[in-house]
Parts: structure tokens; C-alpha cells; sequence
């Protein structure tokens, strides 16, 4: 089945060579998002709170550019630099996620740039 990308005009050009989401029938995955501005700059630095929001704000944008909301994201799989950042990392994302929870794995991971904290990449079952 070929897949649609998908995104979203007001996102930063990517460092690498990838779609913000790519949507296959009703399912969109969600590539690893970062809290990266324009030209990679990191944003938030030593905010894992800050990055989660605006990691999540990242795949709420390309959710809802797939025609979707955040309930139809059922799994997360979430890298974190630090584990000493999960309890706030958790708190930022229990607001994105009031209602059923995704399934998720949440593990510690050296990411992209030094200066990232927080990593989410997504799937969403749309419809």
C-alpha cells in the first residue's frame, strides 16, 4: 500500500531526510520528534518539561494535518536522554493524554543533538 506524507507547513526544514508523519490507509506514523527550531537550533535547552511540550505539540500538528486527534495516537515509543527527567517528562505528557492512555515504552537513549532531552515518535489510527 503506498503512503502519503505528511507535513506540515509550519514545521522547520529537517535536518535529515524524512517526512514529519507518513499515513498508510487509517494508520499515521509519527517520526521521532525533537524539540528542534529552524536549522536544527535546539530548543529548551536543559527543559525536559519544555521539550516534551513541544514535542507533543509537534505530533499534535502532524495528528491533526493527517486528519486526526491526539486520541487516535495509540502508541508512543518515548527515548529520554536522562531518566532523572521522567517525572517531569510524565507530567507534561498526562496533559496531552487526559482521557485513554496510548501504549508506550519509554527507555534512555543518547539522541541526535547533545542538547535534546526528549524524543517521541508515534503511531495513530485515524478515523
Amino acid at each position: 500500500m503506498p503512503f502519503q506524507a505528511v507535513n506540515p507547513p509550519e514545521f522547520p526544514t529537517p535536518i535529515a531526510p524524512y517526512s514529519a508523519g507518513a499515513k498508510a490507509g487509517n494508520v499515521l506514523y509519527v517520526s521521532g520528534m525533537l524539540a528542534l527550531g529552524e536549522g536544527g537550533t535546539v530548543l529548551h535547552v536543559g527543559d525536559a518539561a519544555g521539550q516534551t511540550r513541544h514535542v507533543l505539540e509537534a505530533i499534535r500538528i502532524t495528528v491533526e494535518a493527517a486528519g486526526g486527534t491526539m486520541a487516535d495516537v495509540a502508541m508512543n515509543h518515548i527515548f529520554l536522554k536522562d531518566m532523572a527527567d521522567y517525572a517531569a517528562f510524565n507530567a507534561v505528557y498526562a496533559e496531552y493524554f487526559p482521557g485513554d492512555k496510548p501504549a508506550r515504552y519509554c527507555i534512555r537513549a543518547d539522541l541526535v543533538k547533545p542538547d535534546c532531552l526528549v524524543e517521541i515518535a508515534s503511531v495513530a489510527h485515524l478515523g
